[in-house]
């Protein structure tokens, strides 16, 4: 039996073109490396955008590339011993996130084993994905804001999303306005609130934010509140309906499952990193599956639409999300050339083995920035 031989991981820290927020110029990547005792090799990584990047890199180190060494190297066999292994520092978060950067090398040295790519072994079930644009864009003044739109609009995607949630709801109408009036009446207009509402707000804010046709409301409430979404849900039946889309803060299949049970998400959106991997994105798309909900992958485009190909289609075809200039590949940060490509709308596989994700070490990312 082949089994995983050694992990190792290291940081990153990625600046970002545009920033998120005042306190959020980088990103930070936790790059994996893993060695079967076969000899192949998988490359993966973690990832959080703030918060806890030293942590992962630590849970990694200290916890999990110990207690992975011997374990059977087949991608998802040892996801779930290991999950139960550092369950006690949390059921997901932290604890998932860094899970992550193993499970993607296993699915990366599986995958360049059989000179493949990830998506040819798990098996592809299209050859392309739809794109929505995307931009962390709360402060934008509604020139910039109706800017971003029309570069959206020129590189052909048919739907866009936006930040809402300020202060007086008023303002937040006059922004979508502007928004709709730039796209069109024919593309979709996703917004979404980041936990930012309570239910009392939610409910008076979505009354008057239905004028604009949202297609989805996205995390209108803290991702945590299971009753409150599901009555969110109940009160928003009444009238045309706003779907409610969260996912993006659930950290483990149960989560999902439940939201799902309660009736407070019609649509569900997993950050791949932030479940712990592919192996747990597959189980939560069969739950998605089963309840009729959509699924839509969040972030890292170079990850998700990869395994966007690879999801059940049935409920709706999934949406890759592209945050404006936040891609991998957009930053610099890529040692190999991007395995996906945008175009008009559409995200396609370029050719690649395994994952195709491999970032570049200390030393070679002093010598890029040299060069440029």
């Amino acid at each position: 039996m082949t089994v995983i031989a050694a992990l190792d991981a290291r940081l990153i820290r990625v600046p970002l073109t545009r920033p998120w927020a005042a306190d959020v110029t980088s990103v930070g990547v936790i790059a994996t490396h893993l060695r079967r005792s076969d000899g192949a090799e998988g490359w993966g990584f973690s990832w959080t955008p703030q918060i806890g990047a030293e942590a992962v890199l630590a849970l990694l180190r200290h916890d999990i590339a110990p207690a992975a060494v011997g374990l059977p190297a087949a991608p998802g066999e040892a996801w779930r011993s290991l999950w139960e292994h550092v369950h006690e520092a949390g059921g997901g978060g932290v604890t998932t996130i860094a899970l992550a950067g193993l499970d993607l090398a296993l699915w990366d040295a599986a995958a360049r084993a059989a000179n493949s790519s990830v998506s040819t072994l798990i098996g592809r079930r299209r050859e392309s994905a739809r794109v929505y644009g995307s931009g962390v864009n709360l402060h934008y003044s509604i020139d910039e804001l109706v800017a971003q739109a029309e570069r959206w609009v020129e590189r052909g995607f048919g739907a866009v999303k936006v930040k809402v949630g300020k202060p007086d709801v008023a303002e937040d109408l006059d922004r979508l306005r502007a928004v709709r009036s730039a796209l069109g009446p024919d593309r979709g207009l996703m917004i979404d609130a980041n936990q930012r509402w309570d239910l009392g707000r939610a409910t008076r804010s979505l009354d008057v934010l239905a004028e604009v046709r949202p297609a989805w409301i996205e995390e209108p409430l803290r991702a945590d509140d299971t009753d409150g979404h599901a009555e969110l849900a109940r009160r928003l039946g009444g009238g045309p309906r706003i779907p409610i889309a969260v996912g993006e803060n659930l950290h483990n299949a149960y989560r999902f499952a439940e939201m799902l049970r309660r009736g407070g998400a019609q649509i569900v959106q997993p950050n791949i990193v932030r479940v712990g991997g592919i192996t747990p994105l597959q189980r939560i798309a069969a739950i998605a599956e089963d309840a009729g909900a959509e699924l839509h992958p969040h972030l890292l485009p170079e990850l998700s639409g990869q395994l966007a190909l690879t999801l059940p289609g049935g409920i709706a075809e999934p949406w890759v999300e592209d945050v404006e200039d936040a891609g991998f590949a957009e930053l610099g940060a890529l040692r190999d050339p991007c395995p996906v490509e945008i175009r008009d709308g559409r995200l396609r596989e370029t050719d690649h083995v395994g994952l195709g994700l491999r970032f570049p070490a200390p030393q070679e990312s002093v010598s890029r920035r040299l060069a440029r």
